[in-house]
């Protein structure tokens, strides 16, 4: 046996993905907010890159204006000594950066007082910030007449509260064992705090904050045992066999049920969650002398330019390093402006497709809306399917009837009894429609709604319409009704 080393030469094909074919795949899948991100981190990085501005754009009217020309003809008539040279050029140029840095701002109203920047609060003084449950406790621990031990003992149990405004991760045994208290005397501290505002804060578990919230409003013995020993039934809506258990008439316990279900089940609703997230769309969808038309959102986006100072800065005499460090910048700038131009055009360009796809949904609704997949838009704009996935995710468009995800128009199809097919968005507007106008008293339940949607001519499965139900966040028929 001998080991043999030879030289083979094969021929294949491979994709390489340069750093600039990754970059522009990236920019494709961000979202606008992302994309503005980047945008700014590459004008921190790229000295070669600018962001034009209308104050630029002011600048080279400032300079054709006749002011400029009479300012020169005064330089002119001046005496040409140096020393006056250098004071005329001083004084032009504070005029001029002050009158940019000062007066740029649009035209204030009429009859209305303007400011200057110096004479302005500061950001500090205009931005509010959102009062948490945790602030909102503290607050009134602060003002009210707690002993220094009291005040630690409510501070660790506050500090303990959930978003929901329950006490959760730690049990009362545990503060009094870090704290080196009685457990009797924390348990004290706890009543005292879940009388704090919002009502029915600091409860460990549901029902505590219910019988905490039926105390305090005074709602009754019935109330209070409904809430005590029947939750189980009462979360079923099995009123029966609570009016059996407690030898009370039916409409007694409904009475109960009615009151409980005015309760906050969540007391740290109103300061728990993120600020509302405003959706900014990426495209709108207009018609247009009766035609629809895309027409891309620019409001925003910045504006991007190649600096014309690092530009020159090769045809002069630089080094030799100077020169390939600017080459590099330059095309790593010119790269990213055609990588976002690329972008906006191939989101116009899936939009339009998709425009024309769904045209009765534009017209008419999203009960017209049709099935629809990523093939059938790659094939219509010669693209492939990745690329319209990347592109529709986490775009927005604006519609006549609302803003949506442009992934919101590819839907499976529903076969109807014409033969014609639907898309299941359109399916689940139907769904959520008929719920809406069912009795309250005698909900329908899934295998009622198949029979409906196939008198519309639409055939489909309960275990279907229980799914899109779900999917909807919608309860089953048995805890929509409702006796009150």
């Amino acid at each position: 046996m001998s080991l043999e080393i030879k030289q083979q030469l094969r021929m294949t094909q491979q994709l390489v993905m340069t750093p600039q074919l990754q970059q522009a795949i990236k920019l494709l899948q961000l979202s606008r907010m992302e994309l503005v991100d980047q945008v700014r981190d590459e004008l921190m990085e790229n000295p070669l890159l600018e962001e034009f501005s209308e104050i630029q754009a002011t600048e080279a009217r400032v300079e054709s204006e006749p002011e400029v020309q009479k300012r020169e003809e005064k330089e002119r008539t001046l005496t040409v000594s140096e020393s006056n040279e250098n004071a005329e050029k001083t004084q032009k140029e504070i005029d001029w950066s002050d009158y940019f840095e000062n007066y740029s701002a649009p035209t204030p109203a009429l009859n209305a007082q303007r400011l200057r920047d110096d004479d302005l609060p500061g950001v500090e003084a205009t931005v509010s910030k959102k009062t948490t449950l945790f602030d909102h406790l503290v607050w009134q621990l602060q003002v009210s007449d707690f002993t220094e031990q009291e005040e630690r003992v409510a501070l660790m149990i506050i500090g303990n509260i959930d978003d929901r405004g329950y006490l959760t991760g730690i049990g009362l045994d545990q503060i009094a064992a870090e704290l080196d208290l009685d457990l009797e005397y924390v348990e004290e501290i706890l009543e005292m705090v879940q009388q704090c505002d919002p009502v029915g804060v600091a409860a460990r578990d549901l029902r505590e904050c219910l019988l905490i919230q039926a105390r305090f409003h005074q709602s009754g013995a019935i109330v209070e045992d409904v809430i005590s020993s029947h939750m189980e039934n009462l979360e079923k809506k099995n009123y029966q066999a609570i009016a059996r258990s407690m030898d009370l008439e039916l409409d007694e316990v409904i009475e109960a049920a009615r009151i409980i279900s005015q309760m906050e089940p969540h007391p740290g609703r109103p300061f728990a969650g993120d600020d509302a997230q405003y959706v900014t769309p990426d495209i709108y969808v207009k018609k247009i002398d009766g035609d629809w038309a895309t027409v891309l959102n620019e409001d925003g986006m910045p504006r991007l330019k190649i600096s014309s100072f690092y530009r020159n800065a090769l045809s002069g005499n630089s080094s030799e390093e100077t020169k390939k460090y600017v080459t590099d910048k330059l095309n790593s700038a010119a790269w990213l402006i055609r990588s976002i131009q690329q972008r906006q055009k191939t989101i116009v360009k899936v939009t339009e497709s998709i425009v024309k796809f769904q045209k009765d949904f534009f017209d008419r609704g999203v009960d017209l809306l049709k099935p629809l997949i990523l093939r059938d838009v790659a094939d219509d704009i010669g693209m492939h399917e990745s690329t319209v996935s990347r592109v529709t995710n986490n775009k927005y468009v604006h519609t006549p009837h609302g803003i949506f995800e442009l992934k919101y128009f590819f839907n499976s199809s529903i076969n109807k009894t014409d033969g014609d097919n639907l898309a299941s968005e359109a399916v689940k507007s139907k769904i959520k429609a008929l719920i809406q106008q069912e009795d309250h008293k005698d909900p329908f339940s899934d295998q009622a709604l198949v029979e409906l949607l196939r008198k519309d001519g639409i055939e489909i499965a309960r275990r279907t319409v229980a799914k899109y139900r779900e999917m909807m966040g919608v309860l089953p028929s048995s805890k929509r009704k409702r006796l009150f």
